[in-house]
């Protein structure tokens, strides 16, 4: 039993590197994109190009890795990662319709800018896995 044990323990741990490393490649390519125009070519849109759609390539790598690290999880710990998920999304969803009709009905002057929804989602998910952790401790 606790060889059985260990080997889950050993893919949860490989499960979580490779998400880390996928995190790590997908924000680099993300700066890439981003910054790349203004810092490492000057207006080349194939350069452009180029640098969003291997960012596109490499988010879906790490969608892939992340499912494999949910996989990978024991029952309690997926769990807390889906009811986690489901926080932020609902959170994120909300945020932006609520954000997006406010625009529209002209209470905002400034347009959304996604970046504040993708940290609004972010630290929702980390803190509701943390209370998840609490909960079922």
């Amino acid at each position: 039993m606790m060889g059985r044990n260990q080997t889950a323990d050993q893919r949860a741990t490989r499960g979580a590197v490779s998400m880390a490393v996928w995190t790590i490649v997908w924000m680099t390519t993300l700066a890439v994109a981003t910054f790349g125009p203004s810092f490492l070519w000057d207006s080349q849109p194939v350069a452009s190009w180029i640098a969003v759609a291997a960012n596109f390539v490499v988010g879906v790598g790490w969608v892939v890795a992340h499912a494999r690290y949910l996989r990978g999880l024991d029952e309690l710990q997926r769990k807390i990662q889906v009811d986690a998920l489901a926080v932020a999304l609902g959170a994120g969803l909300v945020a932006g319709f609520a954000y997006a009709a406010a625009s529209i009905a002209g209470l905002i002057a400034d347009d959304a800018n996604i970046a504040l929804f993708s940290v609004l989602v972010a630290v929702v998910y980390v803190i509701a896995i943390a209370v998840g952790n609490l909960r079922y401790r």
